[in-house]
């Protein structure tokens, strides 16, 4: 049985010259993260539509929990400049505090202390 309460991290990119803060802070203000840590721009090549393309991106490192993503893949999705976003999830594990801090973060605003 997955659990669904399990860290995670979630990788996307962003393109360099698209203001990604104000999202970033929306994920974290509605608690669907705990944080996004923004990765200067660098250059990605990739194949699109047939053709290898590159672009300057910015990586996103969004740190979560498996409960917390389908909410958050709704929102990469509904904010997102690109058609298909990168979503790439991986577990992770955490000393226990910090994955308590990731925990207590996300919880609704009336489930924590500085309600």
């Amino acid at each position: 049985m997955e659990n669904v309460s399990a860290v995670c991290l979630v990788l996307t990119t962003w393109p360099a010259g698209a203001p990604v803060e104000p999202f970033a802070r929306a994920l974290v203000e509605t608690r669907v993260a705990a944080c996004v840590h923004i990765l200067e721009s660098g250059q990605s090549f990739y194949r699109w539509q047939g053709a290898v393309e590159e672009a300057a991106e910015r990586q996103l490192v969004i740190k979560t929990t498996r409960n917390r993503l389908p909410a958050l893949e709704a929102r990469l999705r509904q904010a997102h400049p690109y058609d298909v976003p990168e979503w790439i999830v991986w577990d992770a594990e955490t000393s226990p505090a910090y994955g308590a801090w990731i925990h207590e973060s996300i919880l609704p605003a009336e489930d924590t202390d500085d309600a």
